[in-house]
């Protein structure tokens, strides 16, 4: 423990240690190591770093965007060529396989690909003669210092879903990781050192609540994104558009995924295994509610604890590791007392994933697949984020009231539907309130140039992340009307 790596900020294009003498122990959640010490920034290096992006932004955005995305042409170049080694540190800080880690910044590395584009997706429009001589023209034009505040479940992608578009566009952004899992932005700060970028146009500080508030109330930073809990994109969300900021918060959510009895089951339950158990159930589009319809009761519930049953538990970077732990000693807590209210609750517990003997790694944060069946649509588990490896199994006798109890929910990040019908997939398509919608899909991530959309409790703002969404984030729109009088008169 004594060999902890110092996580440092990064902060006018060097790498410096935090004012802040107090830190906090990164664990590897799988064998429960500390493997680093992360700082508590104070507000005045949230200061700094603001400062010296705005210093920075009056360069950055008179650079031509074709030269800007120079930069993310070498940042890909780089995250390819660092694969692994960047997966890996997702994997030992966050406890996800090596196969889930790899995916993941495959996702991330996405984004950058799309941001590489800018100069197009940059274009405004423009139209002659509104009126005799005059015309009218719609340019973009980047807002200035933004913030990206990230959580632990995707160290590496979630700030890629930002980050490049906002430099892209000819903003200077400052990253806030997560203090559970600091390593990874570490990681990716080192190759965007070696890209040659500017110093200011990325910064990096870490800490927890403090240094998000001096984010939020820091007057030089004109917008930011988050990602997190419903509470906690609450909170931020309002205490940021009080103050006049452009806003993207990705809330929480309880995906609900529909079987109906025409769904291919034997696909249908690996698919659904995989969106549930998955990351260990910490992903905002993990399933964790599927509602039967009909004679899909039976077989899709024989099917699915077959899957549960069967899955591998250990550190991902083990050979056959099909799941890891969940972050920390307090979650593996709270998800267990979960499963123990629905189980008192009412609900049967098919199979129970509390306590599971995880052979080397006795003492990690491990909770194995748990099914929960029987659960009626009026019990509290079903509207609560469980946000580990559970599933809640309910039964509707016609496909209406499932979509009825689907948009009777609060969140509405993701929802699917099991069916060999196409009639039955567009009218779930068509009434179903949820962002993102997967016919045959347990996990419906929309690819980097489509926004990862979210209604309800799970969005708040106008802007998503990725794609379109963020260039329009991460600019503002000028309008110029111009007459030149003729030079004859």
């Amino acid at each position: 423990m004594g060999n902890s790596k110092q996580i440092l900020n990064f902060i006018d294009g060097s790498w410096q240690r935090s004012s802040e003498a107090f830190t906090l122990s990164v664990i590897n959640p799988a064998t429960t190591e500390e493997i680093a010490k992360v700082p508590l920034s104070a507000a005045a290096e949230v200061g700094q770093a603001a400062d010296c992006a705005a210093q920075a932004f009056r360069d950055w955005r008179r650079t031509p965007p074709s030269e800007r995305v120079q930069y993310l042409f070498k940042l890909k170049q780089l995250l390819e060529q660092n694969f692994d080694e960047v997966a890996r540190t997702v994997t030992q800080e966050c406890g996800k396989t090596l196969k889930e880690a790899r995916g993941e910044l495959q996702r991330g590395i996405e984004n950058v690909e799309v941001a590489c584009g800018i100069p197009s997706m940059l274009q405004g429009y423009n139209s002659e003669d509104i009126a005799s001589g005059i015309d009218e023209t719609m340019i973009r034009q980047p807002v200035g210092v933004v913030a990206a505040i990230t959580p632990f479940n995707f160290p590496a992608m979630i700030p890629l879903w930002f980050t490049p578009y906002a430099i892209a566009c000819g903003n200077c952004i400052i990253l806030k990781p997560s203090e559970k899992v600091p390593l990874t932005l570490q990681k990716i700060l080192e190759l965007v050192e070696q890209t040659g970028l500017p110093k200011g146009v990325i910064q990096l500080v870490n800490g927890s609540k403090e240094t998000v508030d001096a984010i939020l109330d820091h007057p030089l930073i004109q917008a930011i994104s988050f990602v997190g809990s419903t509470q906690v994109a609450r909170y931020v969300y309002s205490r940021a558009a009080t103050q006049g900021k452009r806003v993207q918060c990705q809330g929480g959510a309880k995906n609900p995924l529909i079987i109906l009895p025409d769904a291919d089951m034997e696909a249908t339950s690996r698919i659904v295994g995989e969106s549930a158990f998955g990351c260990a159930g910490q992903r905002c589009l993990a399933g964790s509610i599927v509602a039967t319809v009909g004679a899909a009761h039976r077989p899709f519930q024989e099917s699915i604890t077959e899957v549960a049953r069967s899955r591998r538990l250990g550190f991902g970077l083990d050979d056959g590791v099909e799941m890891g732990p969940v972050i920390s000693g307090e979650s593996k807590e709270r998800i267990e007392a979960l499963i123990e209210q629905g189980a008192s609750g009412g609900a049967s517990l098919t199979v129970d994933g509390r306590h599971p003997e995880v052979q080397g790694y006795e003492a990690g944060y491990f909770v194995g697949p748990t099914i929960l069946s029987d659960v009626q649509p009026e019990d509290s588990l079903v509207s609560t984020e469980i946000f580990g490896p559970v599933l809640s199994l309910l039964h509707f006798e016609h496909v209406d009231d499932a979509i009825e109890f689907v948009n009777g929910g609060r969140y509405g990040n993701m929802a699917c539907l099991f069916t060999g019908s196409g009639a039955a997939a567009r009218k779930f398509r068509y009434e179903v309130e949820a962002g993102n919608i997967g016919i045959n899909i347990g996990v419906a991530a929309p690819v980097a140039s489509f926004p990862f959309s979210g209604w309800k409790d799970s969005f708040f703002g106008d802007l998503h992340g990725q794609g379109r969404d963020a260039v329009d984030f991460y600019t503002l729109k000028k309008v110029v009307v111009e007459r030149w009088p003729s030079e004859s008169r």
